[in-house]
């Protein structure tokens, strides 16, 4: 994977701890869909494979994880603590971040992609 300049700007542009997360969240989602590629698109790190698969994004007080409305019905249960929309979830920063969850859900959007 070919790591974007911008996304690595966007991750530097925040405070330490948040970039600590973000960081975190870009490794987990590369090496769950390492096939995928990144760029920035709606001022979010985006990633695609076989089209859109996930983007992220940093808030004031939580992690905004975007993995399509297919993903949070599909993990609607392990979602049921956080706050989610048809396409959101939002991981608050005063929690542990589940990063697994967001493996999971990523490797199933590659899954979803690629039977495109």
């Amino acid at each position: 994977m070919i790591q974007s300049q911008e996304i690595t700007d966007y991750i530097h542009s925040y405070p330490t701890e948040i970039q600590d997360i973000l960081m975190k969240t870009r490794a987990t989602i590369q090496a769950a869909a390492p096939d995928s590629y990144e760029k920035m698109s709606y001022q979010m790190p985006t990633y695609y494979l076989n089209g859109n698969l996930v983007h992220f994004a940093a808030a004031k007080k939580h992690l905004g994880f975007y993995p399509t409305p297919s993903a949070i019905s599909k993990f609607a249960t392990e979602l049921s603590a956080y706050k989610t929309s048809k396409g959101a979830v939002q991981f608050p920063y005063n929690q542990d971040i589940p990063y697994e969850l967001i493996a999971k859900m990523v490797a199933f959007r590659v899954k979803e992609n690629l039977a495109k």
